[in-house]
């Protein structure tokens, strides 16, 4: 047997020695370059015995499997995500993963299809009536036209008292005057005598029971006020009628104090009224502290003659 045996590795020297060695390699490339002589070892020696042959095989084979394990670096194992095998929910990335449940519904899509309907029409209504009431509130402040000529009548109606509307806010002279009704009376009590009451603010009733009223009345907010501006654009500065709706706003203001006196001043209690007079108390609104306007904060009265009150109208006041 020679002293160069392919089969053992070993290589010359420099200086032609067989026992000289190379530097040891790692184990990885020592069984990589294990593998390729052994496969040039296969192929040289393809006559060799089957023995040979196989236990050759079957040495390359291990050590291709060795190399394989030791020179390529195997990917990560991602570990579980907690809790998803367990409670049996979808593992993220997987395929078939159910998608997130939908936001409940709210408003009208919520409701049934029958309310939805329902709501629909309400809604119709709601929308119907606004601008029917836009309508009218228009025709009532635009100047005489067609419409207003032919159906004239249905506007006021609508309008009329609750929605009026009219420019004295802003021109040409806005209100700057704060104006009170007051009353007195002239009462026969239980004795048979006569007896004069003082002075009754009714305008002064009114305003304590709207101050701090979300939902005042209508009769508390205008019924006194729409009264006496009646009887002032049908009465001269004298007092005396203009016109043939003098006598009416005279009569309805009338049955208006009586109406409020005999609220005051019950007639089991304190007699029943005769006669009736009527004031107003004028005060001018003062301005603003950084204005230099000046104007007179005493009130300044209109009084009117005293009414004799019938039985007709006292009746009337008390009901």
């Amino acid at each position: 047997m020679d002293a160069y045996d392919e089969d053992s590795g070993a290589r010359p020297g420099p200086g032609g020695s067989a026992g000289a060695r190379l530097p040891e390699t790692p184990p990885a490339t020592a069984d990589a370059s294990a593998k390729a002589s052994e496969s040039g070892s296969e192929s040289e020696s393809g006559s060799e015995s089957g023995s040979e042959s196989g236990s050759e095989s079957g040495s390359g084979s291990r050590g291709s499997a060795r190399a394989v394990t030791a020179a390529e670096p195997t990917a990560p194992v991602r570990p579980p995500v907690p809790g998803a095998l367990a409670s049996g929910g979808p593992v993220p990335g997987a395929s078939g993963a159910s998608a997130p449940p939908h936001a409940p519904r709210a408003g009208v899509a919520a409701l049934s299809p029958r309310y939805q309907v329902v709501a629909a029409l309400a809604l119709a209504v709601v929308g119907v009536a606004a601008c029917v009431h836009l309508l009218m509130v228009f025709l009532s402040l635009a100047p005489a036209n067609t419409v207003t000529k032919q159906h004239g009548k249905a506007v006021e109606e609508w309008v009329y008292p609750e929605f009026e509307q009219n420019w004295k806010l802003f021109a040409p002279n806005p209100l700057q005057q704060n104006i009170a009704v007051q009353v007195r009376a002239v009462v026969r009590v239980k004795d048979g005598g006569l007896r004069t009451t003082g002075w009754t603010d009714l305008s002064a009733q009114d305003g304590a029971a709207i101050d701090g009223n979300l939902v005042p009345s209508h009769t508390q907010q205008n019924e006194l006020r729409r009264a006496w501006d009646f009887f002032v654009a049908t009465h001269g500065a004298d007092n005396r009628a203009v016109g043939m709706r003098g006598s009416l706003s005279e009569q309805y203001l009338r049955r208006i104090v009586v109406m409020r006196l005999y609220r005051t001043y019950p007639a089991d209690r304190e007699g029943v009224i005769q006669h009736v007079q009527i004031r107003s108390s004028t005060t001018n609104v003062q301005p603003p502290s950084w204005s230099r306007e000046r104007v007179s904060d005493k009130p300044v009265y209109r009084v009117l003659p005293w009414w004799t009150v019938t039985a007709e109208e006292a009746a009337g006041g008390v009901r």
